[in-house]
């Protein structure tokens, strides 16, 4: 497919307002407390529909990502100070495997597939955050701090709990969005336990078509969306 034409695919959302598979968009997420976007990385357009949002982000994608203000990666800051000193944003390129990120629609997480290399699955991961809204160049959501981690045996647990609590008490969420985060959470983990979608699918058989160009970061990567729908 050509640039241009994944561009026109993804403005116009494709038939009934979906992308087709193969359409490149941005998957993004504001900052914590604020408006600004301060994640956005491109990635294909595996499936999309009224169920489903499937989209891979392929190795060496070049992305945004947040860092301290002196560049320090955030994850090497101490918790205590973590989300309380200025940050800044800088364009690195997603390092290791692939991932594919999945989201029904309305749904408080997404859940990403994980492989080491070789096509070896590792894991599932459900991040927790804010439905997706979508837009015409990709869909936006806002981090929740706390995941869970699904393993190939079906044996699960928390991820981030003590993210979780130091951005509660840096202010970053009131103890009523904490809880429907928690009720979130809870909620994800009934689907684990029953095994429903889209841990029973045979998603991590899929694999992406190998015509599939790297999608470019464009340079307003950060725009404001003209209309965004859930």
């Amino acid at each position: 497919m050509a640039d241009g034409e994944a561009v026109r695919r993804v403005e116009t959302g494709g038939a009934a307002g979906f992308w087709a598979p193969g359409s490149r968009i941005l998957w993004r997420y504001r900052e914590n407390g604020g408006t600004h976007v301060h994640i956005a990385r491109p990635v294909t357009v595996v499936r999309d529909d009224a169920d489903l949002l499937a989209v891979w982000l392929a190795p060496g994608t070049e992305c945004v990502k947040p860092v301290l203000a002196d560049g320090t990666p955030v994850h090497l800051e101490p918790l205590e100070s973590r989300y309380t000193k200025p940050r800044t944003v800088q364009r690195d390129r997603w390092f290791g495997t692939g991932v594919l990120k999945l989201a029904r629609p309305g749904e408080p997480w997404s859940v990403w597939l994980f492989w080491e290399p070789g096509w070896r699955f590792k894991n599932w991961y459900v991040n927790l955050e804010e439905p997706l809204t979508r837009w015409a160049g990709g869909v936006d959501s806002v981090d929740h701090f706390l995941d869970i981690s699904v393993h190939p045996d079906r044996s699960w647990h928390w991820r981030d709990e003590d993210e979780f609590a130091q951005a509660r008490r840096d202010g970053l969420m009131g103890d009523q969005q904490a809880e429907k985060v928690r009720e979130a959470g809870r909620d994800a983990v009934e689907v684990i336990r029953a095994w429903g979608p889209p841990f029973s699918e045979g998603w991590q058989q899929w694999r992406p078509d190998p015509s599939w160009a790297v999608p470019s970061l464009p340079e307003d990567w950060d725009r404001t969306p003209a209309h965004v729908s859930s």
